[in-house]
Order: structure tokens, then C-alpha cells, then sequence
């Protein structure tokens, strides 16, 4: 159904979507009937609120804000478990507080900063905490979390040479790839390093190299079901067909996918009821699925629509937008701050992000239309991500900018240090004259003043192994 079509919701004639078990209970139905029991019981509240205050429902946005910048600044104990995923953590901040427009103060930016380059690795990539081994999936989150930041420094915190290393070293020769040296292959890997290295610029022969049978690798994790597994011949699930479709978009090869199979399984995902998205079939409900899934459905529609050639596919909207968003905002905020799975359970970082993604997803996924918004509170709109990256999407540009802007910078230092090269041999054969070797370093001086940025990538190497030493990671 179209935008303009699409109207909230009359949530007691829903009602007739509650599971009917068929008089044969298992332990799925009895949870599946347990959470829409506490779902209607906060949406029939919502009814009856909504009748006293039409401007319902309201995003929290202030109370989310305190939440996001109180876990900026220091943790609750409860996080100790999390501490190889130090860098996840300051992802979903920085993902949440950008999508409900927060920007914290420089000083709290740059100690981020400090703090993700102290999980950089020697070895590339990013550990989950200073001094921990590199792993693909804290990598990407440093990454993410330093575009979002997008400052000069925080950009130039990512060493694109020891990462390129470091994808190589848990590249396969099938063109899967590990998580880390020695561990875990999944769809996951390869969806991580992709992204890594689209947001740092990777050169089209870098990335051919790297990725080659990437695509054929994921297309064998696709299920009867339709969606993705983790890896060949396991379940459907809703993070790895994202992983493996948001893969298939930037790499290319989604013509060996049957993605009509894909599209089918996604969208029957969203709960009729519950108006969320469950991750595979037979499941719960879970607010960290309103992005997993609901992203997943228009980058399946761009991937039917490059593969047929046919962008009138992207003129309609393929799930209940406002269905997802009102069991976001009436069923998965916390007053006091924070977003969660279900009615029940505690606020967290990880579904503060990844629910306020899903929401920004169902109000800007139509990029041709204006936003379409639950309530009239004009706050109640936040602002998009990417779908792909999960970013903001000016972040993504600004980053694949700067990194080209760095190429094209040491393009020119390297063309003129050759042709310095070539006069000196033809004048000087025997040995280099101090007057030349000057001149080399002030064209180096000159580039790295105009631009900002190291010309040199074996001084940049020095300079961040050196930063590294004091830091003691």
C-alpha cells in the first residue's frame, strides 16, 4: 500500500489476529499467547489514553536523549558482560543520539575517539576493548562510530592499510570470511567487511580482489524459506538476510538469489497484531527487528528492481509502516529513557539503536514521498538512516569523500615524487642532491597543509603504530 493510503491502525479490530493455538499448545504458543496478552494490555491503555490526549502517541525524545548521554558518560555494572564490545557500545549511541538529532559536546566526542583508537589493533582492524584481538564485528562498529562522528580526527582513527590486511587475513578462499583469525564463519563477516570497506573508500580493484566469490558464497546461505542463514544449510533469520542482503546491494550478484523467495519471507515477518517484526518463523516479537527486517524490505525491492531493470517497485511500500511504528512508540519505550525487546523487559542500548533505526526506517523509506509520521506531534519524526550501513546518510557520503580525497592525495605526491625520481636520474645518476630531497619534503609539507591529511602512508603507519605504543594498547 502507498503512503497516502496507509492510516493507523484500529487496533481493537486487530485484535482477531491473536494466535489460535488450535487447541495444540506448545512452548512457542504459550509464549507466543503471553506477549500479545501484555501487548493488548498496553495497547487497550493506549485507546483509552488516546481518547483524553489525541496528540498520542509521543516519542520520548528528551528522556531518550538523558538516557543516551548518561551511558555515553559512564555505564551501569549490568554492561560488564559486554566488555569484549566496548565499540558496539559507543555505536548505538552514536546511531541513537544521531537519529533523534543529538549531538554531544566535542570534548565527549573526542574521548570516544581516544577510546576507539585505543582498540585498534596493530595487527588492522578493531578489538572489543584496548588490547583485545581484532574481530570483524567490533571493527565495523568502530568504523560506524567514527564516520557518525565524521570529525577529522575520528576519521583519520581509522588505518586503512592494516585494515585492509586484517580483512585479508579472515578473507577465505571461497570468499566467506571469519569474524576474527581462527574463529566463527558466517554471513555476518562478510556483510561487515563490505561495509567497512565502502565507508573508507576501498578501491575498485581493492575490493574485486578481496571479494571475489563473495557473492557465490552468500548466495548458498539462502533457505527454502526464502531468507538467509548464517551460513550454508542453516535457519532463515532475520540479522543474517539483512547481513546477506545489504551485502548483495553494494557487492552485486543478487541474480543468483531468487529474492521474490526473499521478499515473500521478509515481509511475512511483521507480526498482524503486534505490529513488530519477529526474526524467523514461529518466533517472538523483538523491537531490534523493527531495523533487521523492516531495512530489509526496501533494499530487497532495490535489489528486484536492478535486477528487472524496473524502479516502479520502489514507488509502494511493501510492509505496515505505521503498524511497525506504533508498536515502537506505544509498545517499546520506557518512560524514563531507553527502548526494549518486549513489554517486560529492561531498556538497553542495543534496542534503543536498532528500534529507533527501525522507526526512522518506516518514516523515510519512501525517499520520494514525504516522511509518513504516527501522531501529530511534529517531534515525533526523527531523522533517517542508512539502510544499508546504518548510519546517517550524509555520514556515509562525508566518509567515502574523505577517504577518496586521501587517495587522490597521495596519487599526486606519488606522480610527483616519480617524476622528481626520474629528473634526478637523468641529471644526477650516482646518488640524490640534498636540493631535490628538499624539494620532495616540501611538496609532502605543502599536501599534508592544503588537505588535512597524511600524504605519506608510511608516515601515517609511524605515527598511529607510535600512538598506539603510549596508549598501551
Amino acid at each position: 500500500m502507498s503512503s497516502s493510503e496507509e492510516q493507523p491502525r484500529n487496533l481493537a479490530q486487530f485484535k482477531r489476529y491473536r494466535l489460535n493455538d488450535e487447541g495444540r499448545e506448545t512452548f512457542s504458543s504459550i509464549d507466543q499467547i503471553k506477549t500479545e496478552a501484555s501487548i493488548e494490555r498496553i495497547y487497550n491503555r493506549y485507546e483509552q489514553m488516546v481518547a483524553l490526549d489525541p496528540g498520542l502517541p509521543k516519542l520520548y525524545r528528551n528522556d531518550h536523549a538523558r538516557y543516551l548521554q548518561v551511558s555515553l558518560e559512564r555505564l551501569s555494572s549490568s554492561y560488564e558482560c559486554l566488555d569484549s564490545s566496548r565499540p558496539w557500545i559507543i555505536y548505538w549511541i552514536m546511531n541513537a543520539a544521531s537519529i533523534l538529532s543529538l549531538r554531544f559536546d566535542d570534548e565527549l566526542l573526542d574521548r570516544a575517539v581516544d577510546f576507539l583508537v585505543k582498540c585498534r589493533s596493530k595487527d588492522g582492524g578493531f578489538g572489543g576493548g584496548p588490547g583485545q584481538d581484532p574481530h570483524l564485528a567490533t571493527t565495523y562498529a568502530a568504523v560506524n562510530a567514527l564516520c557518525i562522528i565524521g570529525t577529522e580526527k575520528a576519521l583519520d582513527a581509522i588505518d586503512r592499510r592494516s585494515l585492509k590486511q586484517f580483512l585479508g587475513a579472515v578473507r577465505e578462499s571461497s570468499g566467506a570470511f571469519r569474524m576474527h583469525v581462527g574463529g566463527e564463519l558466517d554471513v555476518r563477516g562478510a556483510y561487515c567487511a563490505i561495509s567497512s570497506a565502502k565507508l573508507v573508500s576501498f578501491t575498485p580493484e581493492e575490493e574485486l580482489k578481496l571479494f571475489e566469490g563473495t557473492a557465490a558464497w552468500i548466495a548458498e546461505c539462502q533457505t527454502y524459506e526464502g531468507g538467509f542463514g548464517g551460513a550454508p544449510n542453516l535457519e532463515a533469520h532475520g540479522g543474517y538476510s539483512f547481513c546477506a542482503a545489504a551485502a548483495l546491494i553494494m557487492l552485486g550478484g543478487e541474480e543468483r538469489c531468487d529474492l521474490d523467495a526473499l521478499l515473500r519471507w521478509t515481509v511475512n515477518r511483521q507480526m498482524a497484531y503486534e505490529g513488530g517484526f519477529q526474526g524467523r518463523t514461529n518466533k517472538l516479537v523483538d523491537g531490534c527487528y523493527s531495523f533487521w527486517q523492516g531495512a530489509l524490505v526496501p533494499i530487497v525491492q532495490s535489489l528486484i528492481a536492478r535486477k528487472e531493470h524496473n524502479q516502479d517497485i520502489l514507488n509502494v511500500s511493501l510492509f505496515h509502516r505505521l503498524a511497525l511504528q506504533e508498536y515502537v512508540m506505544i509498545c517499546c519505550q520506557k518512560p524514563n529513557g531507553g527502548l526494549i525487546d518486549k513489554p517486560g523487559k529492561p531498556a538497553d542500548l542495543y534496542h534503543t539503536c536498532y528500534a529507533l533505526s527501525g522507526l526512522a526506517v518506516a518514516q523515510h523509506c519512501e525517499t520520494h514521498s514525504l516522511p509518513l509520521v504516527l501522531g501529530t506531534d511534529e517531534r515525533n519524526e526523527v531523522l533517517p538512516t542508512h539502510p544499508v550501513h546504518n548510519i546517517p546518510p550524509k555520514a556515509a557520503l562525508d566518509a567515502c569523500r574523505y577517504f577518496i580525497q586521501f587517495d587522490q592525495t597521495e596519487t599526486e605526491f606519488e606522480k610527483y615524487t616519480q617524476e622528481c625520481n626520474r629528473k634526478q636520474k637523468a641529471t644526477a645518476p650516482a646518488e640524490d642532491t640534498p636540493e631535490n630531497g628538499s624539494e620532495v619534503r616540501s611538496m609532502s609539507s605543502r599536501i599534508s597543509e592544503d588537505d588535512g591529511s597524511t600524504s605519506n602512508n608510511s608516515q601515517c603507519t609511524s605515527s598511529r603504530a607510535s600512538e598506539e605504543r603510549s596508549m598501551g594498547s
